[in-house]
């Protein structure tokens, strides 16, 4: 999903900074990829949910493309487990990525950021689904979902819009790779349109949120599920 979104926003004519903390192989492709839409691109190492780490991100993006101007924030994990069975340490990794990762970014986000800016944080339509075994990822995504609105507050006269954007099951790598076929076909038959979001879905709706027509949209956590909830 962040490798979609942020080839998205290269053909709307952004220079892209790509944090990661997995695969290089995948982050230099990412910066392929944009390279080959014509903007400028740069890969960083760094674990989000670490102040003094994301702090160092930000100080070499900076320094590397000069300006900050739209920041979108799409790590997260998730660990499946009831709330009777789920091993605690699962929910403190849950939380730490999901809930401290966001607010670290966003406070970094927000002392960078030039005015007039754009802020987009991923939550989930679990949220509102609430379905079992996803209490703790749930709760996280609940977390983004408050810290988004209240971050918009806060930067009133800034002109800058903090929004969130909660999709559904979507098929990107990682849930293809991890979620068994039957199930995958299930969670498409659950959404009105009858099928699973894709990666383009959720960056064409970031696209429109930094964009010049999305910018009266501010506060706010928009769905994007194909009507599953």
């Amino acid at each position: 999903m962040g490798r979609a979104i942020a080839s998205r926003l290269a053909t709307d004519g952004y220079d892209v900074a790509i944090a990661y903390i997995g695969s290089l192989d995948l982050a230099d492709a990412t910066v392929r990829e944009i390279k080959g839409h014509g903007r400028h691109a740069a890969a960083f190492a760094a674990d989000l949910a670490d102040q003094e780490a994301a702090s160092a991100l930000f100080d070499a993006v900076d320094g590397h493309f000069g300006h900050l101007d739209v920041v979108v924030h799409t790590a997260g994990i998730n660990r499946p487990g009831t709330l009777a069975d789920l091993d605690l340490a699962d929910f403190d990794a849950i939380h730490r990525v999901n809930v401290r990762g966001t607010f670290v970014v966003n406070q970094q986000a927000v002392r960078r950021i030039r005015d007039g800016g754009s802020i987009v944080n991923v939550s989930s339509s679990m949220v509102r689904v609430a379905p079992p075994a996803l209490s703790a990822y749930a709760a996280s995504k609940s977390a983004v979902d408050t810290l988004t609105r209240i971050l918009a507050k806060e930067l009133r006269g800034r002109d800058i819009t903090v929004n969130a954007v909660a999709p559904g099951p979507t098929a990107t790598a990682a849930f293809l790779s991890s979620v068994p076929a039957e199930e995958q076909q299930q969670l498409a038959a659950m959404a009105p349109l009858g099928r699973l979001g894709r990666p383009d879905d959720i960056a064409g709706l970031v696209s429109f949120l930094v964009g010049p027509t999305g910018r009266w949209v501010n506060g706010q956590v928009i769905y994007a599920n194909g009507g599953l909830a």
